[in-house]
């Protein structure tokens, strides 16, 4: 922890603590700037001739300390920007106990998207890690929690939404000043302002909690949605954790450029629109839940992280893995139909493959400072953490593992808490070595790979460390709880074992042969399996018998071997064969995003047609089955399942039967008839039409995309227009990245889009190489959306892309992207070395068919 204010590694004193805020906050909305006055109420643990508050590019003026009759100002006040601190120094000690500090200032709306910005005509702050700073002087750490009463001065006409309920709405000269409730006790990073023209569902309640999702007026008619997932799910939270809702009221506000998916700021959530607002109508299910989940997910912020806080940086994955874990889980209890845990699994596959590199990093990992968090928000905090859970609670029970959470909750009310206060009262509740267990999958970077071979009924079991890099070894092991689920000539069973050592024999329960085993019973566990051969054909065999997420981590872990170089492509092929008759949507999607890696990297020329008619025979007929067009009251899981035959056969396959289907089909979407396609059936059949579209087309599309109120169609038509493959219009998309047409927080993807573009690529690739300066300056420096242009570039195939890529950022280091560069490197260095590898094993395999 470092001390000095001249050091970016500077932590707060803990002599010095803030008890509340009062301030007031006046914003000049067109001259994007504000002022602003309040009294820090504080408590002196012991005599300081220093206070330091965090500020970055404030102006500070008046500032005045008063403790009783005691009254003086600072002799000296110095900003230190390497640390984002202003040190306040007075001519003698300031005495222990309770005290007061006046502060004024000045500032600016921030550039970007963080700190208070301007997105579009709307307001709006966002200060997570680390950015409550650009708009109050203050104690910006997450253990400096502090009551906030805010008062805001701005011009009428606005909405104005803070933390809580407006408690005071009056004029004041020009202005208008609005008073917001007091908040509980909050982290200075959970505090938000939202102004503007916004609009809002009529309040609403749920268990006496009054909620209200806001949008901009055009876009009101498709807050109903977000708003019913609130209604639904917050008591089912409030029954999960054994607590009231702490903050008052909840609203939620689509906010038109955007950063992250969403912030849980405490009872005023913020969201992208495309993770708020839809029309269920016309909604793909894949936004519905994915709309519901994050909502969830940020409700459920409200108790895990807004309740009870991490003391520091190094623990935000207990939020957000817990947010994780919780979303899934509530949502599923709403909705069971929906099937959460499979997308659930379909989001652990990219920490699997994440933490399958020897660039990964633990789930906790040591955090210098607010930029280093910035880094930690990655599929590793998140999706890693979330199974890590899930798999304790799998081992405890779900019983244990909510009593250990509502213990959590009480033990650390208000308060600040780090892990082992977790692993604690889920052990003390459970009874179990949790410790031992977390510690391990916590401190741990990687995961292990469990082999498996069945003789009779005794099942021989080894771990090493799993690399996704061929011939990479390392000796950790970890305590793995495992679920053996097998068949015998009595049926079907499970046994649970913990699995610590490097290797060990299990003897399986009941009499008589065993028909399959699988090693992963549920999928919950966060490893790979290796089937030795004769325990992988039964499993293949035996397709039928398994359940979905079984057959999804089948097709996933064999992948994961033929990467590896432990396994030939052929395993994959052989097995993917087997699934032409899959009715499973989730286990349709996990074959589909296999089969369009190998198409678009591992085969080139005559071998990417051969494989793409493969494809289309494989799955073809299925598609026949089902056509086009959906029947009324059709069940989601049929739909689902056309969803990813299309996919397959006219996005991967490239069809030209099934383009001709989709051309008519969009015509009319486009011309305003809502019944030509099934909402699930719009990204793909919009993407590939637009792949082989026209000048006519590409210029609709670019005409209605702005316009468009719906952020989910919107967002369709802006990803569709990196799509078309004739080099005039690939051109003229390029261009569009450095215009107005493309929003901030679209940049990433609108580039990536670009990247993936067959016909366009190598010349955007090389546009990118001569404006990469330019490309940084339109994300505003946001480090999320830096981190996803970075990991774009894994798009790229040969290994002269690899070379230009890695001087590129040689050249351009991006500091708040370290982690991200070094990842893309090391994975794209891995697909250019199987492309070198498999792509003549590919080839072979589809000349020996008939």
């Amino acid at each position: 922890m470092a001390h000095s204010t001249d050091d970016k590694n500077f932590r707060l004193p803990t002599t010095l603590r803030p008890r509340r805020h009062a301030a007031t906050v006046t914003l000049d909305l067109e001259g994007r700037s504000f002022t602003g006055e309040q009294q820090v109420e504080l408590e002196l643990s012991q005599p300081t001739q220093e206070i330091i508050l965090h500020a970055n590019a404030l102006d500070l003026g008046d500032v005045t300390f008063r403790a009783g009759k005691d009254t003086r100002k600072p002799t000296s006040t110095r900003a230190v920007p390497v640390s984002e601190t202003v040190v306040l120094t007075f001519d003698a000690p300031l005495p222990v106990g309770q005290a007061t500090l006046d502060v004024r200032w000045k500032g600016r709306f921030s550039e970007g998207l963080r700190g208070l910005y301007a997105a579009g005509q709307v307001a709006a702050t966002q200060f997570e890690a680390a950015d409550a700073r650009r708009l109050f002087p203050c104690f910006d750490e997450p253990a400096f929690k502090a009551r906030w009463a805010i008062t805001v001065r701005v011009p009428p006409g606005h909405t104005v939404l803070g933390n809580g309920k407006v408690v005071k709405d009056e004029p004041d000269g020009e202005l208008r000043r609005v008073t917001f409730q007091e908040t509980e006790l909050l982290s200075s990073y959970l505090v938000a302002l939202v102004v503007g023209p916004l609009v809002g569902t009529p309040e609403e309640t749920a268990q006496g909690v009054p909620v209200r999702t806001w949008a901009l007026p055009e876009k009101a008619h498709l807050a109903k949605f977000g708003q019913d997932v609130a209604l639904a799910v917050l008591p089912r939270l409030q029954d999960y954790f054994g607590l009231p809702y702490a903050f008052g009221k909840v609203d939620q506000v689509g906010i038109p450029d955007f950063e992250a998916g969403a912030m849980e700021n405490a009872g005023l959530i913020t969201y992208r629109e495309v993770a708020l607002l839809l029309d269920p109508a016309t909604a793909p299910l894949s936004v519905q839940k994915r709309v519901a989940e994050v909502v969830t997910h940020e409700l459920a912020h409200q108790w895990f992280g807004n309740w009870v806080t991490m003391v520091w940086w190094d623990d935000l994955w207990l939020n957000e893995a817990f947010a994780t874990w919780m979303a899934f889980k509530i949502v599923d209890q709403w909705r069971p139909e929906w099937r959460m845990w499979l997308d659930f699994d379909a989001h652990r596959a990219s920490a699997l493959a994440l933490d399958a590199l020897k660039s990964t990093h633990p789930i906790h990992g040591e955090v210098r400072n607010a930029g280093e968090a910035g880094e930690s928000f990655d599929a590793i905090t998140y999706e890693k953490g979330g199974a890590v859970l899930r798999m304790i609670e799998g081992f405890l029970g779900e019983g244990p593992f909510r009593e250990g959470i509502r213990l959590y909750m009480r033990k650390h009310a208000r308060a600040n808490a780090v892990k082992d206060d977790l692993w604690n009262a889920l052990g003390e509740a459970a009874k179990q070595p949790v410790s031992e267990l977390a510690t391990a999958w916590i401190g741990q970077s990687g995961f292990p790979l469990v082999s498996v071979k069945v003789t009779g009924r005794d099942v021989a079991l080894t771990q090493r460390r799993f690399y996704s890099e061929p011939g990479v070894k390392s000796p950790e092991t970890w305590p793995v709880p495992m679920v053996l689920r097998y068949e015998d000539g009595t049926g079907v069973h499970e046994q649970r074992v913990l699995f610590r050592e490097s290797q060990t024999t299990v003897k399986l329960e009941g009499t008589g042969e065993v028909k399959w085993l699988c090693a992963n019973g549920g999928s919950t566990g966060f490893y790979r399996v290796a089937y030795e051969k004769e325990a992988l054909e039964k499993l293949a065999a035996n397709l039928g018998t398994l359940a979905p997420s079984e057959r999804i981590s089948l097709l996933a872990d064999t992948w994961a071997l033929v990467r590896t170089a432990q396994a030939p492509v052929a395993d994959l092929l052989d097995l993917a064969g087997r699934f032409g008759d899959e009715e499973d949507e989730a286990v349709l999607d996990e074959l589909v995003g296999r089969l369009a890696y190998i198409e678009s990297r591992l085969t080139e020329g005559e071998d990417q047609e051969r494989f793409r008619r493969w494809v289309e025979s494989l799955l073809g007929g299925g598609l026949k089955k089902l056509g086009w067009q959906s029947a009324k009251g059709e069940p989601d899981r049929v739909r689902l399942r056309r969803a990813a035959l299309v996919r397959a056969v006219g996005g991967l396959a490239r069809s030209p039967e099934t383009l001709a289907e989709a051309r008519p089909l969009v015509a009319r979407m486009l011309q305003g008839d809502n019944t030509a396609l099934d909402a699930n059936l719009l990204d793909t059949a919009v993407g590939m039409v637009a792949r082989a579209g026209d000048a006519a087309l590409f210029d609709e599309l670019l005409q209605r995309m702005p316009k468009e109120p719906d952020p989910a169609t919107q967002r369709r038509y802006l990803m569709a227009l990196t799509s078309f493959e004739d080099p005039k219009l690939t051109e003229r998309a390029q261009a569009l990245l450095f215009s107005e047409t493309v929003k901030t927080q679209d940049v990433a993807s609108f580039a990536t889009g670009l990247l993936g573009n067959r016909t366009g690529r190598d010349a955007w690739w090389a546009q990118l190489q001569k404006r990469w300066k330019e490309l940084v300056a339109r994300t505003g420096a946001a480090p999320m959306l830096l981190r996803r242009v970075v990991e774009g570039m894994g798009l790229l195939r040969t290994r002269e892309h690899l070379e230009q890529v890695k001087a590129l950022l040689q050249a351009n280091p991006i500091p708040e992207a370290q982690q991200a560069t070094a990842q893309t490197l090391e994975r794209l260095a891995q697909d250019v070395a199987l492309r070198e590898r498999v792509s003549p094993e590919v080839s072979a395999w589809l000349k020996r068919r008939p």
